[in-house]
């Protein structure tokens, strides 16, 4: 109660303000410009959802001072932000997708990163409508109602006018122990390796993405996150109550070009690769980093700090003018209450949206047949 009262009213107080303001501008500039020139209003749109997303980038750079040590070699260092690219990443952490906007944040792709996410984040105030405005792909996880939105989606970003990156979890789900136990007996009845620090692929979404991006995507980046053994695994939560943490965050970049013709090949592609990532996350449990590879300390830019300091100003500001000139009533004063109970609502359940899942294996009630079709397709 102490830490909604003290950190998640306040902070939830900004970020919903400043975020309707935001969804405002954005409404209009979908309304006012996009029919006019698409490429215009994804330009404009890029700054203003920086000004929402960045807040969020404060809350892990600034109040709970995580640390980032990326370790890629040179080459791809140099290109990150200069080119458009696919992300496969492993789903260990509650904050994966924030990890991602830090990174996209220092390399200029904040307000272009994209993302397929399931169809529920839509309904969340503020964020989730941001994200519609920004073009993510929003699916129902029912590849029958999927594959027209994901084909209308990859096609609408042919024509995207600055680098994007986009995100695709293709375990299709966040890593727990129950599911990796599933993964393991799959595996262990399917003659595959068997997987002990990710989950198996799910490749159809993944292949029918490059079918559809290769021939205007370059890039795809192999993202492997791991928390070092001396670390508290940071969540939400923990971010709220400003606890500091590092994320090792290691980036292979691939050429599309160099990827199978076939299906199938891709398929096996992704497979292999999270064959390696499984391999590569038990050296880091091992050696606490992720061997040879440059490490890359990028910092926190104080572009977010700027940001929250200005939107707080500018909220201050405006509710002083606005009780000068308007007393309130008691009838006013309950109203504000209950608002003020809402935010607080709001921001609990952004923390609960963000947090894993807590199963319990299900391994006996799971036939084969079952299992197959949970881990291998969307």
């Amino acid at each position: 109660m102490a830490i909604a009262a003290a950190v998640i009213l306040p902070l939830g107080l900004l970020f919903l303000l400043s975020g309707l303001i935001v969804n405002l501008i954005q409404a209009l500039l979908f309304i006012l410009v996009r029919p006019l020139s698409k490429n215009l209003f994804r330009r404009i749109n890029k700054e203003v959802a920086e000004l929402l997303w960045l807040e969020i980038v404060w809350l892990f750079d600034w109040w709970a001072n995580i640390k980032i040590e990326l370790y890629t070699d040179t080459e791809t260092f140099e290109l990150l932000g200069k080119e458009h690219a696919l992300l496969i990443c492993n789903h260990r952490s509650d904050i994966d997708w924030l990890v991602g906007w830090v990174i996209a944040q220092r390399f200029g792709c904040l307000g272009s990163t994209l993302a397929l996410i399931k169809k529920a984040a839509i309904y969340l105030p503020v964020l989730g409508w941001s994200m519609w405005f920004n073009s993510y792909i929003f699916l129902e996880r029912c590849w029958t109602k999927d594959e027209n939105t994901l084909k209308s989606g990859f096609q609408g970003l042919n024509d995207f006018p600055q680098p994007f990156w986009l995100a695709l979890f293709v375990e299709g789900t966040r890593f727990t122990q129950a599911k990796l136990l599933a993964a393991q007996e799959y595996a262990a009845s399917a003659g595959l390796p068997v997987p002990r620090n990710v989950l198996i692929p799910r490749t159809k979404g993944f292949v029918f993405a490059v079918n559809q991006l290769r021939s205007f995507v370059p890039a795809i980046y192999n993202i492997t996150v791991a928390i070092p053994k001396n670390e508290p695994h940071p969540t939400m939560l923990r971010i709220f109550r400003g606890r500091s943490s590092t994320v090792h965050v290691h980036i292979e970049r691939h050429l599309m070009e160099e990827l199978p013709e076939t299906s199938g090949g891709i398929s096996q592609w992704c497979k292999d690769i999270f064959v390696a990532k499984d391999a590569l996350l038990e050296r880091h449990l091992a050696k606490d980093t992720f061997g040879n590879t440059d490490c890359h300390d990028f910092g926190r830019p104080i572009r977010s700090l700027l940001v929250v300091i200005c939107w707080s100003c500018f909220l201050i500001f405006g509710a002083i003018k606005f009780f000068k000139w308007c007393p309130f009533s008691w009838g006013e004063i309950a109203f504000c209450a209950v608002f003020l109970l809402l935010v607080t609502i709001l921001m609990q359940i952004l923390i609960v949206f963000s947090q894993s899942e807590h199963s319990t294996p299900t391994i006996k009630e799971s036939p084969r047949n079952s299992l197959e079709e949970k881990l291998l397709h969307i």
